[in-house]
C-alpha cells in the first residue's frame, strides 16, 4: 500500500515533521513518496495521479479544511500527532459517510 506524505511548506521545523511522517508510515505499513511541493499540481491532484490509498499528516494544521475534505473524496488521511484518521467519503445512495 501506498502513502503520499505531505508538509506545509511554511512549517518552521520541516526535520521534526518529516520524522514524524516517515514514523506513522512504518506503524502503518505503508510505502511513502513524499508529494512535491513545486509542482504545479495541487496536493489533492498529485494524490489523484499517484494512486496512493493514503496521505500522511504531521497534523492536521498541515493543511486546511478546504483540502481535507477534498482529499477524502478520493483517500484516507491520517495525521501523526495528535493521532488521527479521517476516513474517506464513501457514496452509499448519494449519502456521503
Amino acid at each position: 500500500m501506498d502513502a503520499i506524505g505531505w508538509i506545509d511548506p511554511s512549517s518552521p521545523t520541516p526535520d521534526w515533521d518529516a520524522a514524524q511522517v516517515r514514523r506513522l508510515a512504518r506503524r502503518l505499513g505503508y510505502a511513502l513518496n513524499w508529494a512535491d511541493t513545486d509542482s504545479v499540481l495541487g496536493l489533492v491532484e498529485q494524490v489523484s495521479a499517484s494512486g496512493a490509498d493514503v496521505v500522511l499528516l504531521p497534523s492536521s494544521a498541515h493543511i486546511d479544511a478546504m483540502t481535507l475534505d477534498r482529499l477524502m473524496a478520493v483517500v484516507d488521511v491520517e495525521c501523526a500527532a495528535p493521532r488521527a484518521s479521517f476516513a474517506r467519503w464513501t457514496a452509499i445512495g448519494g449519502v456521503r459517510r
